[in-house]
């Protein structure tokens, strides 16, 4: 859930933001059809900027792995010259020091401390209580498990200036509650080589043990192969902006990764009892955080929908990033459905990583929500409420793979050893059997070994 920098205000346009399809098919076709990832097309400055950077036009994707052959080439200088030319900084040394996490906690002010410490206690008793409902090593029959949890855990720390403290709480406490030993943090600095003290507090109250001056897809290098300052860790979790994102897929299987997040999305499905001015609201939480962010309604009702995009044009103006939501609410749109059912129907289809459930009864429909990352039933439970203080993780799955994937827990953080420890019975009993099977499929060696054993029995 990457945060843009703030965008100019534009002027209202002179019809309604929100786009109203009453067409299934026409609304299947846009508003709840998937994009396929492809490669980003990067603003001409940017472009333009890396062209300078390599003496030549790359593609994001080429720009990343540029930089992280030289981050295995090069280790620390590399991280470090990347890092301050893309942020702007200045700093001599990588990891953050001792006395600039006790400065951070002099400077953040009592209520913001306070609010951190909140969110932390929230989202790791909601953890503590999921790791009770967690695999367990067991050992029957010859056969078992054993639960281990990963031993280092690298925590992307996103945002720079528009710190997002809830991301680091949300990313870090699931790994520290399942176990993990050394959990450590890379994050952009400041142009002044200070790392902002929201972030610095966050992470030292849910347990992130060294935090080191490493943006970008050259903080993900590092973690992923390890450099004379940074430890290679075995997991990335995090989620962060095109080239971090890039960076994970390209790296993935040298180290394990969460998962590959796309722009934040929320879909409200809403009846007619709903509060249009809420429904409204939040399609807009959602929409302020990026230009892509999809938000979208599903309603029962057109006269909602009308209302809700009314709603919407008079909640705009009252955003500081509102250029920045009305872009992704003309990217979003309202969809009418015949009733509830097809309503929940529309939803599973599209899959989204925030379901908001505005309806009379939404404990009802529940059990018809096969896909997606977070389900928030009724009014009083609010996606935002999910963004910080809830209890479970808000790094959830984007782009329609809520079909597959899950929010992060701590079972992102645990692995999972089979063990075999058979007896000379039980080679006996089952021996033959694969013997005979690694026979029908030609691999003479493998029933050799079994049948050597049985005739020395």
């Amino acid at each position: 859930m990457t945060i843009d920098a703030p965008a100019p205000r534009t002027a209202p346009p002179t019809r309604p933001t929100l786009r109203i399809f009453a067409d299934l098919g026409v609304a299947r076709d846009t508003v709840l059809k998937r994009a396929p990832l492809t490669e980003p097309v990067l603003p001409e400055p940017l472009a333009a900027s890396i062209a300078e950077l390599w003496g030549e036009p790359l593609t994001a994707a080429q720009h990343v792995a540029r930089i992280i052959d030289a981050v295995g080439r090069e280790g620390d200088a590399a991280v470090a010259r990347f890092s301050q030319r893309f942020d702007g900084s200045t700093y001599t040394s990588i990891e953050v020091t001792p006395d600039e996490i006790g400065e951070a906690f002099a400077t953040v002010s009592d209520e913001d401390r306070d609010a951190i410490a909140f969110a932390v206690q929230r989202v790791r008793r909601y953890h503590e209580t999921q790791m009770k409902h967690a695999p367990t090593s067991f050992s029957a029959r010859g056969t078992g498990m054993i639960v281990r949890p990963l031993r280092r855990v690298g925590v992307y720390m996103t945002g720079n200036e528009a710190a997002l403290p809830s991301s680091v709480i949300h990313t870090a406490i699931p790994a520290v509650v399942a176990g993990v030993e050394d959990v450590i943090g890379v994050t952009a600095a400041r142009p002044d080589g200070t790392v902002n003290p929201l972030k610095l507090v966050a992470a030292q109250m849910a347990g992130i043990k060294r935090i080191f001056r490493a943006s970008g897809a050259q903080g993900i290098a590092a973690l992923a192969l390890g450099t004379a300052s940074i430890p290679r860790v075995d997991k990335i979790a995090g989620p962060g902006g095109i080239f971090v994102t890039l960076a994970k897929q390209q790296l993935f299987g040298r180290v394990g990764i969460d998962a590959i997040y796309g722009p934040t999305e929320t879909l409200v499905l809403a009846d007619e009892f709903a509060s249009a001015e809420l429904a409204a609201a939040d399609l807009l939480a959602q929409a302020e955080h990026d230009v892509m962010a999809t938000p979208v309604l599903i309603t029962t009702s057109f006269a909602f929908a009308e209302a809700v995009a009314a709603q919407i044009e008079a909640q705009l103006p009252l955003l500081e990033r509102e250029a920045i939501a009305r872009a992704a609410v003309a990217h979003g749109g309202a969809v009418v459905a015949r009733d509830l059912e097809q309503a929940v129907e529309l939803a599973n289809e599209f899959a989204p990583e925030h379901l908001c459930l505005l309806v009379r009864d939404p404990e009802v429909l529940l059990p018809l929500v096969r896909n997606a990352g977070g389900v928030f039933l009724g009014e009083a439970s609010p996606e935002v409420l999910g963004d910080y203080t809830a209890g479970p993780s808000h790094v959830m799955p984007t782009g329609g793979s809520a079909r597959f994937a899950s929010p992060l827990s701590v079972l992102d953080f645990l692995r999972v050893t089979s063990v075999i420890g058979l007896s000379e019975d039980d080679l006996g009993r089952i021996g033959p059997y694969a013997a005979r099977l690694a026979r029908a499929e030609g691999l003479t060696g493998h029933a050799s070994s079994i049948e050597r054993r049985l005739e020395g029995r």
